[in-house]
């Protein structure tokens, strides 16, 4: 079996989506997910898109299967500008611990050189101790102080 790093692509989306469910539902949120197939693919491949992804995909006899994704986003930071914001990085379970993560990971890295970004940033559950696992091999810093704000707005 073959895994290869790519640039998502629209027809991407609705695996992507599938993904985007699963972690939610690892994270114990399964009703959270409210967005569309149709504004999820205008986000990403519209006009104006507001977030990237790369995705690990298996290609085992002629059969490919998206099983990872990194879904990105450049925030600005008014310390050191533009930074990769890493939204979501999920793995399907079937496939952890199979270096999928690694690679995805690494291919962030290299889009933060290429971009010529100061920084990646992102958040991890702190329960969730295989991910914190994971960001502590690459000797991230994992900040205990800042609290996340929310604030919801319905129409």
């Amino acid at each position: 079996m073959e895994i290869i790093i790519r640039r998502a692509e629209k027809g991407d989306c609705a695996r992507l989506l599938e993904l985007i469910q699963e972690l939610a539902v690892y994270e114990k949120a399964p009703n959270e997910v409210t967005v569309t197939l149709s504004h999820f693919e205008e986000s990403g491949f519209g006009e104006k898109p507001v977030w990237w992804a790369f995705v690990a995909e298996t290609v085992e006899l002629g059969n490919k299967t998206v099983v990872g994704f990194a879904l990105y986003y450049i925030r600005y930071s008014t310390w050191k500008g533009q930074c990769l914001y890493l939204e979501d990085l999920l793995v399907t379970e079937s496939m952890r611990g199979k270096g999928v993560g690694k690679l995805l990971f690494d291919e962030l890295i290299e889009e933060v050189k290429r971009r010529e970004l100061k920084r990646m940033v992102w958040q991890v559950l702190e329960w969730n101790e295989p991910a914190i696992n994971f960001y502590k091999r690459y000797k991230a810093n994992l900040d205990p102080e800042w609290i996340n704000g929310i604030l919801d707005i319905s129409a």
